[in-house]
């Protein structure tokens, strides 16, 4: 049984636990390795490894951490096929899914490429006689990454090359149920000649997240994860004293007016709420049919469900895998069961979905649930896989009201030719991403993402410009420089530009 270590300080290690956790093949439903699960004492080991490489790192020149940096980039793009292979095994979503994620975590890493200029600060001369005033950015210290098994690598490439073209050291805490990139992105890393320590790896449960939200020496821990857990996050890490941004889960709306082109809706409609098996917080898990909309959009929903080929994620053929395990499969199944027990249609049923030669993998078939109301199990639970609720509205201001009831405010997408209506949706609902006639609104690396409500906990989103801000802090510096011949008299009253 091929074990997963941790990689601390550079090398491989398994740490002083003797606890496993069980890594499955989600497709083939069999264990295929065992990751070794962390104590407190190891990740003290990591955290202490980080804290004695931020000394040097955080010194630093920009010129050094961008020559790491591009090298980094190089060495990700030419492992694409690898790391997607990586994660279709241990996750299960298609390798040309796993791809993609892996070219948007490209693009964070592109964004810290720049940090020179991401970095520059603010000077003003003069702000009173012989007084000049500027500011700049310092890292902060170890930081560290508590990530999901739904991206495992792109939502950590959200978080550490950001963090560590800054200055800082990292320590990343992937999920356990598919650890093994976290592992390949740590030997590029080194081998992109970042100093041993400044980027680690630890693998484990609730043991690790807590030391990690206890230590003393962890200046700020980033999180994507569903809302219960974020919450935890968010008030544990805040009263020890860290800087936390945690990202929670979602229930992703896509509103379809009357004027929509009900093929290309539809069709984008159902790649965004199967793809990856619906395990993507901007999966879109609810479509909101406007008018007269409805029946037309649930018939041609149906068409393209149906056809979508499920099989496993090295398949070449599949579009959309399995679920990671089989609690999930559970779950989902039984999210669909209240579906339909409390008044929904099941008009596209993926429950009991067997794959030729694949009979023990966790799958669940693509799912449509019609005439969904908000009070049902199937809409108020983050579903996390592959079912499309349906629910009707009279006009595009109730559609907005509908959302901005639900405690969550991910991500967001109406589908229309108006421009008006578009506006009006766009500046009326209270959600943090919005497409227009895009489904998945996540944006590029040189903006931040990030929800509403209970989306986030905190107020920072994660990448991009808030990225930056997160991972740094401000000091502002006031200067003279007195002529010896013209010496400045001191004074007792507040300082004030003259």
């Amino acid at each position: 049984m091929r074990t997963i270590e941790h990689w601390i300080g550079g090398a491989s290690t398994s740490g002083a636990s003797s606890r496993r956790g069980r890594v499955w093949n989600p497709a083939t439903g069999e264990q295929q390795a065992e990751v070794v699960l962390a104590s407190a004492a190891d990740v003290d080991t990591a955290v202490q490894a980080a804290k004695r490489a931020f000394d040097s790192w955080s010194q630093s020149s920009l010129s050094q951490r961008t020559k790491v940096l591009f090298a980094f980039r190089e060495l990700v793009n030419a492992r694409v096929r690898e790391l997607a292979e990586i994660v279709s095994d241990e996750h299960g979503k298609v390798v040309s899914d796993a791809a993609g994620e892996v070219q948007r975590g490209l693009e964070v890493v592109e964004f810290a490429c720049g940090i020179p200029q991401l970095l520059k600060g603010d000077y003003s001369d003069q702000v009173s006689r012989g007084v000049d005033a500027f500011s700049f950015r310092e890292p902060i210290g170890v930081c560290a990454g508590i990530t999901p098994f739904n991206f495992p690598v792109m939502v950590p490439m959200w978080m550490h090359p950001v963090a560590i073209a800054c200055g800082n050291s990292f320590v990343l805490k992937p999920s356990e149920r598919d650890p093994s990139a976290a592992v390949l992105i740590a030997e590029l890393w080194a081998e992109a000649g970042l100093p041993d320590g400044v980027f680690n790896v630890v693998h484990g449960d609730r043991e690790s997240v807590d030391a990690l939200l206890d230590h003393a020496d962890v200046a700020a821990i980033s999180f994507v994860g569903s809302t219960p857990i974020a919450r935890y996050i968010h008030q544990r890490g805040t009263a020890a004293g860290k800087r936390v941004q945690a990202l929670g889960g979602a229930k992703n709306h896509a509103i379809v007016l009357p004027d929509a082109d009900l093929d290309f809706a539809s069709g984008h409609l159902v790649a965004a709420a199967f793809g990856s098996a619906g395990e993507r917080c901007m999966a879109i898990s609810a479509a909101v049919a406007v008018g007269a909309a409805g029946d037309a959009l649930v018939e041609a929903v149906n068409s393209k469900a149906r056809d979508v080929v499920v099989g496993a994620g090295r398949d070449e053929r599949s579009e959309m895998g399995p679920v990671v395990t089989p609690e999930a499969r559970d779950r989902i199944v039984g999210l669909i069961d209240a579906g339909e027990a409390q008044g929904g249609k099941i008009t596209t049923d993926g429950r009991g979905l067997v794959v030729p030669g694949h009979e023990n993998g966790f799958f669940v078939g693509p799912t449509v649930v019609d005439q969904v109301t908000p009070d049902m199990d199937v809409y108020r639970e983050e579903v996390f896989g592959p079912v499309l609720s349906v629910l009707r509205s009279d006009s595009v201001d109730a559609a907005i009201d509908l959302i901005n009831a639900n405690p969550y405010g991910n991500g967001t997408a109406i589908f229309t030719g108006s421009g008006e209506a578009a506006r009006r949706f766009m500046r009326g609902v209270k959600v943090g991403m919005i497409g227009i006639n895009v489904p998945v609104p996540v944006p590029m690396a040189y903006y931040s993402f990030g929800g509403w409500k209970d989306s986030l906990l905190g107020q920072s989103h994660i990448h991009g410009p808030e990225g930056v801000a997160f991972y740094t802090r401000a000091k502002a510096v006031t200067s003279r420089w007195p002529h010896v011949e013209h010496p400045v008299d001191s004074s007792f009253y507040f300082p004030t530009a003259s």
